[in-house]
């Protein structure tokens, strides 16, 4: 008896177990209005295994895709003339009826249908069409709607291959604006615009998750009327990026990216961490042996972060820094802090060259404080590395500088408390993650130098607390910047014999051909060529991408140690070795490459008290555009200033480094045009959060159904069921 009474209590347990997962999942689920719009394109009428392939590699595989695939133009048919006030070149929708069919003898030669109303004949001719389809399609003596382009041949006019064809009844169907969509190969206009028409009849009436107030504010359709609209423009005006239906959209878009950094930021912060303090005697003491002072934007991060690490919650925190502002030092003064606390810090970069520059700016200030830092990298092997890793797990080290390596299994902490990454865009989430679980409750720091407009921080780093150094350390001078044509080459040859008599160090990074390593690094190898016959061998070295790691550091390291004077490189030097003896940059064809892109290469000069040139060689063919971004370089080194305009000109999908940087694509934002929108959609995502944070008030629902339509469900999966 008591044991089938346990047997039943088993069961039971068993069942309210699993009707808690249903219900937790049912909380989670998409919700069903939504169900139509995210099955797959196959399921619409017409569309086969050859087109649904298509369709799904070009747009995507759900119904809900084609949504988001709009227009760039449009076709004008409203215009009904008679045959007689036709123009060439004109697209028009005539209503005609079919007088003759005149086939061809030769199969080569086109078919012919004269048609006509009571002004004038249209000849409509059709190339490698079946007699016996034309004549069913366009029956001598009815009357038939067709539109197309007007052609005049021999005084006659002529229409080819009319776009539409249909009887009196379709009229109103075909003479209308038609949308124009971006198209790939095999997959026509005609039978896309009739798929996206077909699903846009799938899309669901959703409540409205807007705030009322705003959206009478701005004018804005409803969800399902802006969707229907943006599809159906009437005009050119239609299909601007500012339109209230494109605006309506790109709003939604950018409110479900908000909503789901902000939820993904809450749910970081609620996990517990571990206060980190200090006692402030390795940080003054640091202090008062750095031979410089700090400039007002370190302060104030070295401020945040150490609230941060303060605090019981996890640190988060992005320093988003301009090349040469000082993050090294800044990550520093918050190492000391964990070490003040009796933990242990890292630092990791992305290769070993830029390990070991953090490794010689900290090491000098860690020996005046008596703390023990060490260097782990694929380098250290044998003895050494059994030590460093032995020291690690009894605590001896209390700043570890490294790269990957450090990621490995057998590299165990005692205290491990905080963990700074450097150029984290470098680095997999699970690489970030396989560090961070070497501690407990870790904090992290994220550092970049890739200067990110503010709007584009926002998508990029939105779940972060963001901190920004906007101002160079004491004693850099501003670098001189000079615009010099491909055709003064000579001239630039013999100022770098005169500065290389001088002991200059130089630079000299060749054309970004097109983005394509092989053939960039081949033009850096015939300028190394061509420059060790003017210079010697024992004065010109060669990097770029393709080469061996080892080879590579070696290269920079002569480089770096004056073995050679004058370093060929290509972009691999962008974020690299720090030289402050480099003080001139010669940048080969600099109207094909990026505004940040130019101003990340510039950062490797100046980094010294000596003053630093930047010669920018241009070809007399570039761009008006190009222009600009060279006038724009010359004229200021202020990073954030730079990403700005750089967006300005070329847009979020161009720049370099923010694509480097993991920057999401928007479907129907363009944060050039809608950077205000972004702005608002941040600051109403963290209201939203502040009154709800579960998502349970009515918006709060209605808000689930907007992330999910954008397909963030990882965010919903943050939220607690029940």
């Amino acid at each position: 008896m008591k044991k089938d009474i346990r047997l039943c209590n088993a069961y039971v347990r068993q069942v309210l177990i699993e009707i808690f997962i249903l219900k937790e999942h049912l909380d989670m689920a998409r919700p069903e209005i939504l169900f139509p719009i995210f099955s797959t394109v196959k399921q619409l009428t017409g569309i086969g295994p050859r087109l649904t392939k298509i369709i799904e590699s070009f747009i995507g595989s759900n119904i809900v895709n084609l949504f988001w695939h709009l227009p760039t133009n449009i076709i004008d048919r409203r215009r009904m003339p008679k045959i007689c006030d036709t123009e060439e070149g004109s697209i028009v929708t005539l209503i005609v009826t079919i007088k003759q069919h005149i086939t061809p003898r030769v199969r080569r030669l086109p078919h012919k249908v004269i048609c006509f109303d009571e002004t004038n004949e249209i000849t409509l001719i059709f190339f490698n069409n079946k007699a016996d389809y034309l004549l069913k399609l366009l029956p001598i003596g009815e009357t038939r709607v067709i539109s197309g382009k007007i052609d005049n041949y021999d005084a006659q006019k002529q229409m080819t291959h009319p776009d539409h064809i249909g009887s009196l009844k379709d009229k109103n169907d075909i003479a209308k604006v038609e949308p124009i969509y971006p198209l790939t190969h095999g997959l026509s206009g005609k039978i896309l615009a009739k798929t996206i028409k077909q699903a846009l009849v799938s899309a669901p009436k959703l409540n409205e998750w807007i705030d009322k107030d705003f959206i009478k504010q701005k004018q804005w359709p409803k969800w399902n009327d802006a969707l229907l609209q943006i599809h159906n423009p009437t005009d050119l005006e239609g299909l601007e990026f500012k339109s209230a239906a494109r605006s309506r959209l790109a709003y939604d878009e950018l409110l479900a990216n908000q909503l789901a950094l902000s939820l993904t930021r809450c749910h970081l912060k609620e996990q517990s961490g571990q206060k980190t303090i200090g006692n402030g005697t390795l940080v003054k003491k640091a202090y008062k042996n750095i031979p410089y002072i700090l400039t007002t934007s370190q302060e104030k991060a070295i401020n945040q972060i150490s609230e941060d690490m303060s605090s019981s919650n996890r640190m988060h925190r992005l320093l988003q820094g301009d090349v040469g502002s000082g993050k090294t030092i800044v990550a520093l003064f918050s190492m000391l802090q964990a070490v003040e606390n009796g933990s242990q810090a890292v630092i990791m970069a992305p290769t070993e060259i830029l390990a070991r520059q953090h490794l010689e700016t900290i090491k000098p200030l860690a020996l005046i404080l008596g703390i023990k830092i060490q260097i782990l990298t694929s380098k250290e092997k044998g003895k050494l590395r059994d030590q460093t890793l032995r020291d690690l797990k009894t605590g001896m080290i209390n700043i570890t500088v490294g790269t990957h390596a450090i990621f490995q299994e057998k590299v165990e902490f005692k205290d491990l408390r905080l963990v700074i990454i450097d150029e984290q865009h470098r680095f997999g989430v699970h690489q970030r993650l396989a560090l961070t679980s070497k501690g407990k409750a870790v904090d992290l720091l994220v550092m970049t130098a890739t200067p990110i407009p503010r709007t584009l921080t926002l998508t990029v780093y939105g779940d972060m607390d963001i901190s920004r150094l906007i101002e160079k350390p004491a004693g850099r001078k501003p670098i001189d910047t000079l615009i010099v044509s491909n055709q003064r080459f000579a001239e630039v040859i013999l100022s770098l014999k005169r500065a290389l008599i001088n002991n200059k160090r130089i630079y000299w990074v060749c054309p970004l051909v097109q983005e394509s390593e092989n053939i960039d690094v081949a033009a850096a190898e015939e300028r190394f060529t061509e420059l060790i016959k003017t210079f010697g061998s024992n004065v010109v070295g060669l990097v770029h991408g393709k080469m061996p790691p080892l080879e590579k550091e070696n290269a920079m390291q002569d480089f770096k140690l004056g073995k050679t004077k004058l370093l060929v490189a290509t972009t691999v030097i962008e974020v690299g070795v720090d030289v402050p003896e480099a003080t001139i940059m010669i940048i080969e064809h600099a109207e094909r490459f990026g505004l940040s892109q130019l101003h990340q290469l510039r950062g490797r000069i100046g980094r010294g008290a000596q003053k630093s040139v930047c010669i920018l060689m241009y070809s007399e063919k570039m761009t008006k555009t190009a222009k600009k971004r060279l006038e724009i370089i010359r004229r200021t080194e202020d990073g954030f200033e730079i990403a700005d305009l750089d967006l300005k000109l070329r847009g979020a999908g161009e720049l370099l480094g923010i694509r480097q940087s993991g920057l999401p694509e928007f479907k129907l934002a363009d944060l050039t045009v809608h950077s205000n929108l972004m702005e608002i959609a941040r600051k109403d995502a963290s209201l939203i959060l502040a009154k709800d944070r579960q998502l349970k008030s009515k918006r709060g629902k209605l808000l689930r159904v907007l992330l999910y339509l954008f397909e963030k469900e990882n965010a919903i999966k943050l939220l607690k069921s029940g």
